[in-house]
């Protein structure tokens, strides 16, 4: 295992820790003050001084992995989000300016992430016979598992299909519940080498796998990929089975960034659980809730009904189901998939699994 050139099983999640979620600009603390809320929390559940913390990582544009090569030996890994102090998050940084991709597209009308995604998730629909049934599984599965997650921003707000149905499009085929929320808060996990992890209380996850990349011409510009009706997935999700040493039927559990349900479609296809043409026997609520599904997607309410904190919560959410501790617990846990945001450049992913998997 040392001699090889892989992230498999070389370091492992020991915490985990996170703030209440509030609703866009409501939280009572600075974006400061909520990352180290998170990460102390984090500290705690690792049993951990704080002190012990020689890396930190976060998001690339955050205003607040070096393990595997020697340059850390305890990481924290965070995200933290106070909307209502800095004002929407992306507003005048990435694609926003006047220079980014905006710049293509605003002369055109096309002037928010719904309307740019809704394009690609239309052709892909249009393409394979996705009928709109199958974006609203989706929407439905995450309400299902909020309404059991007390964390959730959207526990004890059920939704359900005439309620979905009756919601207002955003852009077509985006009705309001396909679409993420806006939210504050943070979340952290402490990270220590695999040799380091029975040396703390709670079970070890390991990394099995961490991939990300672009498929061909994407990166030159969206919206000029040759590969347009796609999550983006195509080569990552096979450099991250090949790393993480198993398959498709191996996964027990999904946590699926969306950021609009179209293009959890596309991902779960992309990483090999259906063809797109068997989306929407595949995609239905049945199959995607814990326990009974054949593959429970977003077990904690994700980013449509458990908080947006960029996708991060997702990756906390991983780590509870194979620990056992989820509040929507899927029979087979020992491996679980964790999906980046579909339809971005570059895309990523990364694989948990137990103890027993390695």
């Amino acid at each position: 295992m040392s001699g090889e050139r892989t992230l498999r099983g070389r370091v492992a999640v020991v915490g985990i820790g996170e703030t209440p979620y509030y609703k866009h600009g409501q939280s009572p603390d600075a974006e400061f003050k909520l990352a180290l809320k998170a990460i102390l929390a984090a500290c705690a559940d690792a049993g951990l001084d704080p002190r012990q913390i020689d890396g930190f990582a976060s998001y690339s544009d955050d205003r607040s992995e070096a393990i595997a090569t020697g340059q850390a030996d305890c990481v924290v890994v965070f995200r933290s989000l106070a909307q209502g102090q800095y004002g929407r998050f992306g507003q005048t940084t990435g694609v926003n300016t006047a220079s980014g991709e905006k710049a293509y597209l605003m002369p055109y009308g096309v002037l928010s992430p719904p309307q740019r995604f809704a394009m690609r998730v239309q052709r892909y629909m249009h393409e394979h016979g996705v009928r709109q049934e199958a974006l609203r599984a989706i929407a439905l599965a995450s309400y299902h598992h909020a309404q059991a997650n007390p964390r959730a921003v959207m526990h004890g707000r059920p939704l359900d299909e005439a309620r979905y149905d009756e919601s207002r499009w955003i852009a077509e085929p985006f009705h309001l519940f396909d679409c993420c929320m806006e939210n504050d808060g943070a979340a952290a996990l402490v990270l220590v080498d695999a040799e380091r992890a029975r040396d703390f209380p709670n079970k070890p996850v390991y990394l099995l796998g961490a991939a990300s990349g672009a498929g061909y011409r994407f990166a030159a510009h969206p919206h000029n990929s040759a590969e347009y009706a796609s999550a983006n997935f195509g080569t990552v999700a096979r450099d991250l089975y090949d790393m993480a040493r198993v398959t498709p039927a191996d996964v027990g559990v999904v946590q699926s960034y969306e950021n609009f349900t179209g293009g959890v479609v596309m991902a779960l296809a992309e990483h090999g659980f259906f063809k797109p043409e068997e989306a929407n026997d595949f995609l239905t609520l049945e199959n995607l809730t814990a326990p009974k599904g054949r593959l429970p997607l977003n077990t904690s309410g994700g980013n449509l009904a458990e908080c947006y904190m960029h996708g991060f919560e997702l990756v906390l959410e991983a780590v509870r189901q194979v620990r056992g501790t989820s509040t929507s617990q899927a029979p087979r846990h020992d491996v679980a998939l964790v999906v980046g945001g579909p339809m971005v450049a570059p895309a990523s992913n990364l694989m948990f699994g137990s103890e027993a998997v390695l």
